[in-house]
């Protein structure tokens, strides 16, 4: 029989022990989210957490690509990843509003778990969907010196996104513009100063915070100085280790700083951080933990670029880069090519104890807390009712104005014409080449 004593000790050891877990607990998910923490959060996310099984654990691991103007199969096809694999996020492309919201009910109606909507949006729904509005690209945003209105742009996107069921956008971009022969950056990026792209990316990201929308800052480490599409190939940023330090990773330094929720990687050779021939940063153990996450201090949420991207399948089998993606660092894997097939992969290489399947539970809570963090622990339909309305306010399609009027650069002033004086005695020609009707300020000069 055991003594009385002994029992008290031993319960009170249980207890010290429990305490020290939920301090432990507590730490990690104020690491990722930046003191975003309480005791309610974590036990949602463990109660959800020990509902699922393994697969449901991986499936979490996943976001899919969905066209809003989906056809039947498109749409039978997720359904099937949600009802068997318990997928964790869609990403919606082209269509229309009102598809994308329906679709967004109905899949948020059959998952399990409350689904991440995320969707690629660097200058608002115009980038992907028709009838909203589109701000101006990147490059057009860094020419605006009042930084406030670039917030604003991202507290308007924040309210069009939220109010179409959206949690999350893959913006803003933080590569410098510092190649011109780059094809898929350009105007895309903020310019050519690393100082204005932080500056600028800060702004733009505190405006979609503040307003409930979460933000991902793409192309980590740097995708500007490249002259190839990773969407077709594999590109090569071929600088040493001191020039990233000071360039390219220098926007991604400055929002880590202001608490970025997301990052995500892009598909890059990057030889002065990891020399492995024909290995995407992605799928980088060096680039993904020991750069970003240990050199650089972040902590949050970790997005790889679309797994579907040449730069990737040209050198890995369906399965084989998510195996590597995890294994280097990320959280998320967007856009598998297969998932079913991924899946299998990730479960052979826990079977086989070549991943770490404690690695999956981290970072399927992780998932789960992001998931709680944006408010969809309690699944909200998208209401229908004057959505597209909504969606294009007279506030917005004046902001809009406004910032296209305050991006206007004067480059070059000879003999101070600008701006026009004794309009009575200048002849002023306007020409417009290709428009048969002319425009306002030309009706304006008659």
């Amino acid at each position: 029989m055991i003594d009385f004593n002994y029992k008290m000790r031993l319960h009170t050891v249980l207890l010290l022990i429990t305490f020290l877990l939920s301090i432990v607990v507590k730490a990690n998910y104020q690491d990722y989210y930046h003191g975003n923490f309480n005791k309610k959060d974590s036990l949602w996310v463990d109660s959800v957490f020990n509902t699922m099984n393994d697969l449901e654990k991986i499936g979490q691991l996943f976001t899919v690509r969905i066209n809003s103007n989906a056809n039947k199969s498109e749409i039978e096809e997720i359904t099937r990843l949600i009802k068997t694999y318990n997928i964790g996020g869609l990403v919606f492309f082209k269509g229309t509003p009102y598809k994308e919201a329906r679709l967004t009910n109905y899949f948020q109606s059959i998952t399990k778990v409350p689904l991440l909507i995320s969707i690629d949006g660097e200058w608002g729904l115009g980038m992907r969907l028709d009838s909203t509005i589109s701000f101006p690209k990147q490059m057009t945003l860094g020419a605006i010196e009042n930084d406030s209105l670039i917030y604003d742009i991202g507290k308007e996107v924040a309210r069009e996104f939220r109010r179409l069921g959206i949690h999350q956008n893959f913006a803003p971009v933080l590569d410098i513009n510092n190649n011109p022969l780059n094809p898929v950056i350009n105007i895309r990026s903020f310019g050519e100063s690393k100082y204005k792209v932080a500056q600028k990316g800060i702004a733009f990201m505190k405006g979609m915070e503040d307003n409930g929308l979460q933000t991902i800052a793409k192309h980590f480490p740097g995708h500007g100085n490249t002259i190839c599409d990773s969407h077709k190939e594999l590109p090569l940023i071929n600088v040493s280790c001191t020039e990233l330090d000071t360039m390219e990773l220098y926007p991604f330094k400055e929002i880590i700083k202001n608490n970025i929720k997301g990052i995500m990687v892009g598909h890059l050779s990057v030889p002065a951080l990891d020399s492995t021939k024909e290995l995407a940063s992605t799928l980088s153990y060096k680039i993904v933990t020991e750069t970003l996450k240990n050199k650089l201090g972040f902590k949050g949420l970790i997005y790889t670029d679309a797994l579907d991207m040449g730069a990737i399948t040209k050198f890995f089998r369906k399965g084989e880069a998510e195996v590597k993606a995890l294994k280097a660092g990320n959280d998320i894997l967007l856009l598998s090519e297969n998932v079913p097939q991924a899946v299998n992969a990730i479960t052979y290489a826990i079977d086989s104890c070549s991943l770490d399947p404690d690695l999956i539970s981290q970072k399927c809570k992780k998932i789960l807390f992001t998931k709680k963090l944006v408010g969809i622990d309690h699944i909200c339909p998208v209401d229908m009712n004057n959505l597209e309305k909504d969606l294009n306010s007279k506030e917005a399609e004046l902001l809009n104005i406004k910032s296209y009027e305050n991006a206007l650069t004067l480059l070059q002033n000879k003999n101070n014409i600008i701006p026009l004086k004794r309009l009575d005695t200048l002849k002023i020609a306007a020409i417009s080449i290709g428009d048969i009707n002319p425009d306002i300020f030309q009706k304006s000069l008659y």
